[in-house]
């Protein structure tokens, strides 16, 4: 029996798990994201007092890493966290700590890349080789999986940053991305709720005039990634979409948006089997980890 680590190494919090091959989860902890070398540090002891406890020492770790980083094995910032706003944070590296304590192999890619494995894995979308997901939290963050593997290039998918249409007349709120200002992050993550209308998106009631927007902005994000990536399915986590109602409300805008020129049966006839909620609901970011460490032992 083999058994594997995750991290899920968020902004505001760090979620670790040790599970077996079938993704049952032995051990689990989770701590608030502090400083690098503090929270470097707990991961490193939660796998080491787990390695004293269990048959095996885990085989493989993978992270599940808040960005941007640097997923490329070839250079030599491989495994770091780059340009983050996350202060303190940034040029830190990850991979490198763990492979030294542990001398086992180590996956990086970023939270919403390894949600998108953990997803095609074991989720909503099991068996799909072209899909992505979306998380819209504290943060607005893409990936995808296309021809069966996590999608890069220069580095990853910012997908959080693409600029949508905001009509300034209608929403004159600026937006919070420190680097974009109205970017799609900073119009309808979590932060751009709460500023927007003073209060937490989770306190507003279903019929305030926040959703429509919402939806309006997700679903023209949405519009464009059809267009651009043609998914087979997407998947929209993250804490704004625990409002379930959103979901019929970004379907009729989508449909609405494209005006039938993408001419496919799972929009134009079921397109609430084709954007739908995580299968794996709040684990697809630490399973997702678990699945990028099951591959990098198995291709070893």
């Amino acid at each position: 029996m083999k058994y594997f680590g995750g991290v899920e190494a968020g902004g505001t919090k760090f979620v670790c798990v040790v599970t077996d091959a079938s993704k049952n989860i032995l051990a689990e902890t989770r701590f608030p994201t502090t400083n690098p070398g503090e929270t470097i540090g707990r991961v490193i002891n939660f796998f080491q007092e787990q390695n004293a406890q269990i048959p095996e020492p885990v085989s493989a770790l993978g992270v599940a890493c808040f960005g941007p980083i640097d997923p490329q094995p070839s250079s030599p910032s491989f495994g770091y966290i780059t340009s983050t706003p996350k202060l303190g944070w940034a040029n830190t590296p990850i991979v490198q700590p763990l492979t030294e304590a542990f001398g086992v192999p180590v996956a990086i890619d970023t939270d919403v890349n390894a949600a998108a494995v953990g997803e095609g894995t074991w989720g909503a979308a099991a068996g799909m080789a072209n899909f992505m997901y979306l998380t819209i939290g504290t943060g607005t963050g893409g990936g995808g999986v296309f021809n069966g593997r996590p999608l890069h290039g220069l580095i990853h998918p910012e997908m959080g940053h693409i600029r949508i249409p905001h009509d300034l007349v209608k929403d004159p709120y600026a937006g919070f991305c420190s680097y974009h200002g109205d970017c799609f992050e900073g119009l309808a993550a979590g932060p751009a709720l709460q500023q927007r209308w003073g209060q937490p998106g989770d306190s507003l009631p279903l019929d305030h005039p926040a959703w429509a927007l919402e939806a309006h902005y997700i679903a023209l994000a949405l519009q464009s990634f059809i267009c651009t990536l043609s998914p087979t399915r997407i998947i929209l986590g993250g804490g704004v979409m625990q409002q379930s109602h959103l979901f019929p409300m970004i379907h009729k805008e989508v449909v609405q948006l494209l005006r039938g020129y993408v001419q496919s049966a799972a929009i134009l006839r079921d397109i609430a089997a084709y954007i739908v909620p995580p299968g794996l609901g709040g684990r697809a970011g630490v399973l997702g980890a678990i699945a990028l460490a099951q591959q990098l032992s198995h291709n070893g």
